[in-house]
């Protein structure tokens, strides 16, 4: 057995990145982004009106006056008209350029209006403005022409989105998705669909490792293989050949019905381990097909198969869609402080359940689940992530900060 830190390291030294496709913005949220995005102009790229009032130049409120003539009205999205009388006004719209000639803008609720025998309209100042440029947003305050905007390996969120259609970007690069071929095994497992009998369970590692995939970015497929060597060896080379990963469960641990080890060996998939010092999960099995796909052979007990996943599979799918040299938000741990002591004693790394919420400092709490073994699914509904305790000391107090790897 190997320890944790070196299965993480060697299933780290298969990450190469994926290709690059273009897509239409509107396809391209929730994929990483690989190449910058640039301010195309200033942001905002004109001096743009903050608030519905009127517009005048503070030089004229500094000596005195409070009531202005209305020489025109401008509307956000129409070309500015200057004002060519210092002791005028313009009365204006949110989002509408400042026109020349006046640099103040009042809002509505301090004005008072009237209009006067021949129609003009007069507005008086009720509340006089803090400064000059109140309520006016200048051009480039929040951003230059030129300037970074989302960088490459960001995860195109509705913001980044949003983003990109202010600079034009209608199409953008972004990784291609990992193609992920979801795998069980057992002559025990039935479709989901299918009322099992008393000695049989349905398919749900595979549906729970298809979901987990996707939200990973992955695109995946999900197929099924009795215990038999003869059907592993005729279906799993089309999946190892056309496939970035193949994500398995079940039938790599010590039983008489644990072919896989033995047949990806016989099908060329070169192993880089077979088993961890960990708890759950110490059957994990990896591999990698020459010019092929990488493997993850998941033993078949759920929270096992969870656990390995979001430790090992899913920081491999997030990495794999980074361009090189970047990391991946979300891919890694973050500390937690255990609340409950908890007494470990195999020489082993174990991965406790726990629930996790914001205490009074704002330092993460991890209080640890009640669970009933590697095969307790449920007691995944209660858990928010699993703290990763090293296999020294044998005693963890409350108030010890982990590392915890979250899963919602």
């Amino acid at each position: 057995m190997i320890s944790v830190a070196e299965a993480t390291r060697l299933v780290a030294a298969t990450i190469r990145p994926l290709g690059v496709e273009y897509l239409s913005l509107s396809l391209a949220t929730g994929r990483v982004l690989r190449e910058d995005l640039r301010a195309d102009r200033d942001f905002p790229p004109f001096n743009r009106v903050a608030m519905d009032g009127m517009a005048v130049r503070y030089e004229a409120l500094a000596a005195g006056q409070t009531e202005f003539r209305i020489h025109h009205t401008q509307f956000a999205g129409q070309p500015p008209q200057a004002l060519p009388e210092a002791t005028a006004a313009v009365e204006i719209m949110t989002g509408a350029m400042l026109p020349p000639g006046v640099d103040t803008v009042i809002r509505y609720e301090d004005l008072t209006f009237r209009t006067d025998a021949d129609g003009q309209r007069w507005a008086t100042v009720q509340a006089l403005p803090p400064r000059a440029g109140h309520n006016v947003h200048p051009q480039a305050a929040d951003r230059q022409q030129g300037d970074l905007l989302v960088p490459a390996g960001t995860r195109l969120e509705p913001a980044e989105v949003a983003v990109a259609a202010t600079v034009g970007a209608a199409t953008v690069a972004v990784s291609r998705r990992p193609r992920v071929a979801v795998v069980s095994t057992g002559d025990e497992l039935v479709p989901i669909t299918e009322q099992p009998q008393a000695h049989q369970i349905r398919r749900s590692n595979a549906i729970m490792l298809q979901a987990a995939a996707e939200a990973a970015g992955a695109r995946t497929e999900i197929f099924h293989f009795d215990d038999d060597p003869d059907a592993l060896r005729q279906g799993l080379p089309a999946l190892l050949a056309g496939f970035d990963a193949v994500v398995l469960s079940g039938g790599v641990s010590m039983g008489k019905a644990d072919f896989l080890p033995s047949v990806l060996r016989e099908l060329g998939v070169e192993q880089v381990f077979h088993e961890v010092k960990q708890r759950p999960g110490k059957p994990f099995w990896f591999g990698q097909q020459p010019g092929g796909a990488v493997v993850f052979a998941l033993p078949g007990n759920p929270v096992s198969t969870f656990v390995n996943f979001y430790r090992y599979a899913r920081p491999w799918l997030l990495a794999v869609q980074q361009p090189a040299g970047t990391s991946a938000a979300g891919a890694a741990p973050v500390p937690a402080v255990l609340t409950h002591p908890i007494d470990f004693k195999p020489p082993m790394t174990h991965f406790l359940l726990v629930s996790l919420e914001p205490g009074p400092d704002g330092r993460l709490l991890a209080t640890p689940e009640r669970a009933g073994g590697s095969g307790d699914m449920a007691s995944l509904l209660t858990s928010s992530g699993f703290l990763e305790l090293p296999p020294e000391p044998e005693h963890f107090a409350a108030g010890t900060v982990l590392p915890v790897w979250r899963f919602r």
